[in-house]
């Protein structure tokens, strides 16, 4: 019997939540541990209808990037906001849900290397080393083989991240050989990028003003929030598959990229 906390552990030991940010609320958000695990949904934000899928494929574990609980709830009321259906819905449906986030950020071999490898790039080092850890961090330093131009860099970009703009300075002089990237909000590890030499640096959420302030120093590039970090469910199916052989784990077909281009 393979129960709901062996399969965390499993989470947990490749992403410890020692790395987590102290106003992270990663970890177990609802349920219990000690059961059998039945199934397990992958997704990057857990939404009442990634509950009601997971209960349809008989999954009783949600593994999710961004906590379910992270703003203090003062009541749980049905119909509320999506935050307390899906705790209803997850106690109702006996369904646990486990939150990773920045433990998985920060854990080497986490999102920002994975976006480093879906590019094409070798991870040279963390780009902001997590304190206490010998290899964990937010960010990675990154280089190609052979230098890109700005166009084909991009073009790999839309690719790899599946999506259809990215937000960028004033294009660049010369070739990209040295990229900094970070999944999620990573606005605020720019200047430490240029201190790294990177000639690009990937993010999302990252504001007009640091375009202005920054723009001409490295080619910033935004990709959206849900872009960036997608890549989540892929290194927790990979986590999952390799630990427990032939254990059923689904990725989430119901979750959608809550922001439209048009």
């Amino acid at each position: 019997m393979t129960t709901v906390g062996q399969i965390i552990n499993a989470v947990a030991d490749f992403a410890p939540l020692s790395l987590q940010e102290s106003w992270d609320n990663s970890g177990v958000q609802v349920g219990a541990t000690d059961i059998a695990c039945t199934g397990v949904m992958l997704c990057v934000d857990v939404t009442p209808d990634v509950i009601a899928e997971a209960a349809a494929r008989g999954c009783n574990l949600v593994i999710a990037h961004h906590p379910l609980l992270f703003r203090g709830l003062k009541q749980i009321v049905p119909g509320n906001n999506i935050v307390q259906q899906a705790v209803i819905d997850a106690i109702r449906g006996g369904i646990t849900v486990y939150s990773s986030h920045t433990a998985l950020d920060s854990a080497p071999g986490g999102i920002s290397h994975r976006m480093a490898a879906m590019l094409g790039a070798r991870v040279t080092r963390v780009l902001a080393p997590a304190p206490d850890s010998a290899s964990g961090g937010l960010g990675v330093v990154a280089v190609f083989d052979k230098p890109l131009a700005a166009a084909e860099f991009i073009g790999r970009v839309k690719a790899a991240f599946h999506s259809p703009v990215v937000r960028c300075s004033a294009w660049p002089a010369g070739d990209i050989g040295t990229i900094a990237l970070c999944g999620g909000s990573g606005g605020e590890f720019i200047a430490a990028a240029i201190a790294a030499g990177a000639q690009a640096y990937l993010s999302s959420d990252i504001r007009y003003h640091d375009f202005v302030d920054y723009g001409k120093q490295t080619f910033l590039c935004d990709i959206g929030h849900f872009e960036a970090e997608s890549c989540a469910k892929q290194i927790f199916y990979e986590l999952i598959s390799e630990n427990f052989p032939n254990f059923a784990v689904y990725k989430s077909e119901s979750e959608t990229n809550s922001i439209k281009y048009l």
